[in-house]
């Protein structure tokens, strides 16, 4: 991935006065170095933010790892553990607003606590390595790092407090429960309950329709040549139904996996269009049939592997039961997309021959 804190040769930054933004962060700052930040959002981080959710520039979304001062903080004040997300980071220091704290912030390569968790870089020998680097234990006397509920499936407390001396306090899960969590020092049921509502559901279809979009868009002008504008209307459907559609629709459609939630989604998304290719009147009997049973096989499929997909951006799934739907569910999505491609090739065919 490209690294987007590289130094720069004119950037006039002090240690003291650095920020994430400024050009000459480095991913492995010298130890001691803590860095300046604040609670404010601008509009730049507004559009990172938003050009995050639309998928572009994935990998560049991040602030360079190491300890960052929010605020005056003493050695007594709080420490939080972050990813280098920006997002990440930025939901953090916002909540933050009006204390005075540390934030470690981790190198996950630019991805969220919780994906990054899974995959390890939000874990136990990070945590230790940026500890060390950044020589947090001369900066605090109390040795403890605040991590977010959702970063425990990669840190094992035991292992970080043998490796580095540092306890470890779970926080909520989200970081807007973080001034009531300091108040108290307790999380409560609710803030350790992990909700996924449908505006965190919602802002999460962008970036996965944007990955998908140009092939839809290539199937799409293929099938208006080769079928017609009711296939083509029928590629983008299933598309939207497993991009869209399924990510509002998760909680109530019955069934507990995902790739099943899909094909009954893309089922019903398909019946309108096999109910036209059925009824058509100019065409024989078996191709009618072939007509309707086509986007039957098809689309269930496609909608079906896009919400498996959607896995990856929800925390209702562990990478055990993901592995599971997978083996269990793909061959057979794999199968009805397969029977409706050659069902499709057959009519194709036989539409330029004139025979339908």
């Amino acid at each position: 991935m490209d690294n987007n804190n590289s130094c720069k040769s004119s950037c006039s930054c002090t240690p003291d006065t650095r920020t994430p933004s400024c050009g000459c962060l480095t991913d492995n700052p010298p130890a001691a170095e803590i860095w300046l930040t604040d609670s404010t959002i601008t509009s730049a981080n507004r559009l990172d933010h938003f050009l995050a959710r639309w998928g572009v520039n994935r990998g560049g979304h991040r602030v360079a790892p190491g300890l960052y001062r929010l605020g005056n903080p003493t050695p007594d004040s709080p420490v939080f553990a972050s990813a280098n997300y920006t997002l990440s980071f930025d939901a953090l220091r916002s909540a933050l607003a009006g204390y005075d704290a540390f934030i470690l912030v981790l190198d996950t390569k630019g991805i969220n606590v919780w994906c990054a968790a899974g995959k390890g870089t939000f874990g136990t020998d990070e945590l230790v390595r940026m500890i060390g680097i950044t020589g947090l234990a001369d900066v605090v006397r109390h040795k403890k790092v605040i991590v977010p509920q959702l970063g425990a499936p990669g840190i094992s407390w035991p292992e970080v407090l043998r490796k580095s001396g540092f306890s470890v306090e779970y926080g909520p899960v989200r970081a807007g429960d973080l001034p009531e969590y300091l108040r108290n020092r307790k999380a409560t049921p609710a803030m350790r309950r992990v909700q996924f509502p449908l505006r965190d559901r919602i802002v999460l279809a962008p970036v996965e329709l944007v990955h998908v979009a140009l092939p839809t868009v290539i199937a799409a002008v293929a099938l208006w040549f080769l079928a017609g504008p009711v296939a083509a209307l029928a590629a983008i459907a299933a598309v939207t139904a497993g991009t869209v559609l399924f990510p509002v629709l998760l909680p109530f459609i019955p069934t507990k996996d995902f790739s099943t939630k899909g094909l009954l989604l893309g089922g019903v998304v398909a019946v309108p269009f096999a109910a036209a290719f059925a009824s058509a009147p100019a065409l024989p009997g078996w191709a009618a049939a072939a007509g309707a049973a086509t986007p039957l096989l098809i689309m269930p499929a496609v909608t079906a592997y896009l919400a498996l997909n959607f896995t990856g951006s929800t925390t209702f799934t562990s990478r055990t039961g993901v592995r599971k739907e997978i083996f269990r569910y793909v061959p057979a999505m794999t199968l009805m997309a397969g029977a409706g491609v050659v069902l499709g090739i057959i009519l194709g065919v036989s539409r330029l021959m004139g025979m339908i």
